[in-house]
């Protein structure tokens, strides 16, 4: 603060108490002499009337500047030395203490003989300060001030990085509690590529389209329950199967949709030697299938098979065409003779599989699922093995509104029977009979002419005969090329349909 604290007038310093100065005579207060304290000894350091002391006040009666005159004057900056009241400074009460007068520093400070009690406990010296030279302003670096823009670009990284932290701990903590390893699994996430896009005209797209129009067929029969495939052909609940899943049966059937509901279901008709049967459920918000062409099939065209192999359900297979118009005969021994000219295939089809449909690359139904190949001993049961065949879905429409239109479909003839094949090089199916006034002999062919072709398709069996006439509506025109002895010749032949 720039002053001297001069408190009791006592040096108090390592190895005992160095009295003040004695006051100079003359001075208000109590008597000078030799200084003496309660219960001390004291020796002063000058007694009145001897020398000057260095640094000490004159006692000859000289003044020190500083310091109150020895007649008793006032002294500038010094209180009254003639012992009376100064302002602001309490005066001491004679002998005893007042407690109204009483020092706020201790409790016996009146009866110290070393102090003035008109004199001020401090001497303040205000310091001088030079124009020009102010100490320069000091902040206080605890005060608080504004936040800088790190501290408000900190904040919210740090809220960030806490926020983490806790939420990869609670992310590692369920992990381990579901039993998940800390390992990462895969690869970073990537762009879906164009096969795994699932459009419409993909296989997925398709096989979405028109698996709501697949349904399981079950029939009741003496010897339990027969179980195949079937896709719904009209709004109204006109379901195509297979000949051989009903046949047998009791009349009563149940399907089973696509989202696993199931609704009765009654047969409409059926016809044994082209292997088709419909029947009816009555359910509103059906979904029909898109009939496709079977005729515009190729070789190597992709198609998919759905159905219900072995009793699973919503099954899915792909494949190509593999042939067209594979003529094939077939049927249990004592049943009815089916004869097809079958679109190949080798999606994979199995029991169960029989009278689901075959669809192309856009997802319409080319084709009934019918028939497969196989491999196996007297009494096994065939599975798959690529070689499956489908009846054509124009022949199998045609007999479908013949049931549905009439109860029993009608079949095409030729009017011609052939005994089998010729044997000699060329190939071809001799003529044993011909039907007066039928397709054939209206055609001009006789007996013993060899059909070579039909359309274009050879002629090696019998069975090629019959199966490839029957894949024809009646009424359509075909060309067959024969030969009668070593001539070789064309005709148109009109087909009919079978007068039974």
């Amino acid at each position: 603060m720039g002053g001297t604290d001069v408190t009791d007038g006592w040096d108090w310093r390592r190895g005992g108490e160095t009295p003040a100065p004695a006051r100079p005579p003359g001075a208000g207060g109590p008597p000078v002499g030799p200084p003496t304290m309660p219960g001390a000894d004291r020796t002063p350091l000058a007694s009145p009337g001897s020398g000057p002391t260095p640094g000490w006040p004159a006692s000859s009666g000289g003044s020190t500047p500083g310091w109150p005159a020895p007649s008793g004057g006032p002294t500038p900056g010094w209180p009254g030395s003639s012992g009376g009241p100064t302002a602001g400074w309490p005066t001491p009460s004679a002998g005893g203490t007042n407690p109204a007068d009483a020092s706020p520093w201790w409790s016996d400070a009146l009866s110290d003989p070393w102090r003035d009690p008109a004199a001020p406990t401090a001497v303040v010296v205000p310091g001088v300060v030079a124009p020009g030279t102010e100490p320069e302003p000091v902040t206080d670096p605890d005060a608080p001030g504004r936040p800088t823009l790190r501290h408000l670009l900190l904040i919210p990284v740090i809220t960030a990085l806490l926020a983490g932290t806790l939420g990869g701990a609670l992310g590692y903590a369920f992990a381990v509690r579901g039993g998940a390893g800390a390992a990462v699994l895969g690869g970073a996430p990537a762009e879906v590529p164009a096969l795994a896009q699932r459009k419409p005209e993909s296989l997925a797209g398709v096989a979405e389209r028109v698996l709501p129009s697949v349904v399981t067929v079950r029939v009741s029969s003496l010897g339990g329950t027969s179980e195949g495939s079937g896709f719904i052909a009209t709004a109204d609940g006109h379901v195509i199967t297979n000949d051989h899943v009903v046949a047998g049966g009791t009349g009563k059937a149940s399907v089973v949709f696509n989202d696993g509901s199931t609704a009765p279901a009654s047969i409409v008709g059926q016809d044994p030697e082209s292997d088709i049967a419909v029947i009816k459920v009555s359910r509103p918000g059906l979904r029909p299938v898109e009939f496709g062409d079977s005729d515009a099939l190729a070789v190597g065209d992709p198609v998919l098979a759905i159905g219900s192999p072995l009793s699973l359900a919503n099954t899915v297979t792909a494949g190509i065409v593999s042939a067209l118009d594979r003529t094939m005969q077939a049927g249990e021994p004592g049943g009815p003779v089916r004869y097809y000219a079958a679109i190949q295939t080798d999606a994979a089809v199995n029991h169960g599989n029989s009278g689901g449909p075959l669809v192309d690359g856009a997802g319409r139904v080319v084709g009934v699922n019918s028939t497969i190949k196989s491999l196996v001993a007297e009494g096994q049961e065939a599975g798959n093995i690529g070689l499956a065949f489908a009846i054509p879905i124009n022949q199998a429409k045609r007999v479908t509104q013949d049931i549905i239109g009439t109860g029993k479909a009608r079949r095409t003839v030729i009017g011609a029977r052939a005994d089998g094949p010729t044997g000699v090089v060329g190939g071809g199916l001799r003529l044993a009979e011909v039907e007066p006034s039928g397709p054939a002999d209206g055609a001009g062919l006789k007996v013993g002419d060899v059909i070579l072709k039909i359309n274009g398709r050879p002629m090696t069996e019998p069975t090629d005969l019959t199966a490839l006439v029957r894949k024809y509506a009646p009424g359509s025109v075909v060309t067959v090329e024969y030969r009668r002895g070593s001539a070789r010749q064309n005709t148109s032949v009109t087909l009919a349909a079978d007068a039974k």
